[in-house]
């Protein structure tokens, strides 16, 4: 009966922690915008949804684990960080709106596209100097799984990181799915100037946080 009663508190932990982490990581950020533009060009999108995932799970496995309190620790390093990123995904944003103006095709795209080592470079940096992504991860997550015990908090962080998992792999194989209607330029501006006005809506917010703060 006690086993029963524990397999059921850690399936309902599951759920909790796919829907929470779930909601949060459909919002269209600089690692999705990244991701989706990659798999639509077909450029190592796999290779890129598989790193996001891998620093989901460490980030969350750090949140559950209960290092969440430690991030609000040092408000001095979250600012260096948060300015960092903001500056970077500014560039980022740039170099979307360059390639809006130019104009392209998924040929074009696929001839200038990104190395291996430049794509996974690039997702590092939006994953790891993006304060929203250790807020949601590291701190509210981890945060969240204090309110479980025992077994349960560690299958709260396994739903959350399933739910990674599912999104990361339809977010990479529907793009893919797309690339058909990019080989039009005019699709290709579209994606482009979607991409700018997301990571410099993402840059504005990130710089007036700190102004406000």
């Amino acid at each position: 009966m006690l086993t029963a009663m524990t397999t059921s508190a850690q399936w309902g932990a599951w759920l909790q922690g796919f829907g929470m982490c779930g909601g949060l990581i459909v919002a269209i950020g600089a690692q999705n915008a990244f991701l989706l533009g990659q798999a639509v060009r077909r450029e190592h999108h796999y290779a890129v949804a598989a790193l996001c995932l891998l620093f989901d799970v460490l980030l969350i496995g750090i949140g559950v684990a209960g290092a969440g309190g430690l991030v609000a620790m040092y408000p001095a390093a979250a600012s260096v960080a948060t300015w960092l990123g903001a500056g970077f995904v500014f560039w980022y944003g740039l170099g979307a709106l360059r390639s809006a103006v130019r104009g392209g095709s998924l040929r074009a795209g696929r001839e200038e596209g990104l190395s291996l080592k430049r794509a996974l470079l690039i997702t590092t940096v939006v994953t790891l100097l993006n304060p929203q992504a250790w807020l949601d991860t590291v701190v509210l997550i981890g945060s969240l799984s204090g309110t479980f015990e025992g077994g349960a908090r560690w299958a709260f962080g396994v739903g959350a990181v399933s739910a990674s998992a599912v999104w990361f792999l339809t977010l990479s194989a529907g793009g893919a799915r797309l690339a058909p209607l990019f080989r039009r330029p005019g699709a290709w501006r579209v994606l482009d100037g979607t991409i700018c006005l997301v990571m410099w809506g993402i840059a504005f917010s990130l710089v007036r946080g700190q102004l406000a703060g």
